[in-house]
C-alpha cells in the first residue's frame, strides 16, 4: 500500500556512495529541531519565582527527577537526561501527524497538500534503535552495577536451569518495545488514512484526537515505562536490593 511505503526524499553522493535520506529522517530531524528551539525558548529569561510556562517546566523536570531518583537510585543524574529526552521525542514524533495538513474536496475539486507529516515513529527502523538503545542500557548499567562477573552471574538466577531463558529475555524485552510501538502508531496512521478517505470532512478531526494526540502520548509513555522499568530491575537486581 502507497500510505504504509516509507519515501525517499532525497539522495546524497559521498565518496561514491549513495546515501537515501528518507522522510523518515526529514520529520525526525524536525522533531529534534521542534523540542531544540522550544527548550531554547522555555529557558530564556529564567525568573528567580517561575509562573506560565516556566512553572510548567519546572514542574515536569521536578517530575523526572523524583521519578528516576526512585527508579534508579544513584544512577539517575546520569539516565534522567535519557528517560526526559527519550520521552519528548517519542511525545513530539507521535503526535506530529496531527499538523499534517489534509485533502480537501469541494465543489468538484480536490486539493492536495503539498507535503504530509507522517509520524516517524510508525518505521521499523526508528523503533527497533530507540529499543536497541534501551536494552543496551540495562545492560551497561547491569555491568556497572555488578560488574562482569555478577553480571554473568544473574544470568543464573534464581536457578542455573534458568540461563537459556534469562538470555532470551534480552531479545524478547527488545522485541517487545519495538514492535509495540511499531504496530500502535502504524496501526492508528492506517485507520486515520482509511478515516480521511471515507469521510474527509468532519470525522478525521474527532478521530486525530484519539489515534493522533492521545493514543500518541499514551504509547510514548508506555515505552519510557517499560525502558525504566527494565533498567530499574537490573539495576536493583544487580545490587541485591
Amino acid at each position: 500500500m502507497e500510505m504504509l511505503e516509507i519515501k525517499t526524499i532525497l539522495t546524497l553522493k559521498i565518496a561514491g556512495f549513495s546515501i537515501p535520506i528518507s522522510e523518515t529522517v526529514i520529520i525526525s530531524w524536525l522533531v529534534m529541531l521542534i523540542i531544540i528551539v522550544a527548550s531554547l525558548l522555555l529557558v530564556h529569561k529564567l525568573e528567580e519565582v517561575p509562573s506560565g510556562p516556566q512553572a510548567i517546566l519546572e514542574t515536569g523536570v521536578e517530575f523526572l527527577n523524583n521519578f528516576t531518583n526512585n527508579s534508579f537510585g544513584s544512577y539517575s543524574k546520569f539516565l534522567g537526561p535519557y528517560i526526559g529526552s527519550l520521552f519528548l521525542f517519542l511525545l513530539v514524533a507521535n503526535i506530529i501527524s496531527v499538523f499534517s495538513p489534509l485533502p480537501l474536496k469541494a465543489f468538484g475539486h480536490v486539493f492536495t497538500p503539498p507535503f504530509e507529516i507522517r509520524p516517524p515513529t510508525k518505521d521499523i527502523n526508528v523503533t527497533a534503535a530507540l529499543a536497541v538503545i534501551s536494552i543496551s542500557l540495562v545492560i551497561v548499567c547491569g555491568l556497572s552495577a555488578r560488574g562482569i562477573i555478577g553480571w554473568l552471574k544473574s544470568f543464573l538466577h534464581p536457578l542455573p536451569v534458568m540461563l537459556p531463558f534469562n538470555i532470551m529475555d534480552y531479545g524478547t524485552r527488545l522485541i517487545s518495545l519495538a514492535l509495540r510501538l511499531f504496530g500502535n502508531m502504524l496501526g492508528g496512521f492506517v485507520l486515520m488514512s482509511m478515516i480521511e478517505g471515507a469521510l474527509p470532512i468532519a470525522l478525521p478531526v474527532v478521530a486525530s484526537l484519539y489515534f493522533d494526540f492521545f493514543d500518541g502520548i499514551v504509547q510514548a509513555g508506555i515505552f519510557v515505562f517499560l525502558t525504566s522499568l527494565y533498567i530499574s530491575e537490573a539495576v536493583k537486581i544487580d545490587t541485591g536490593e
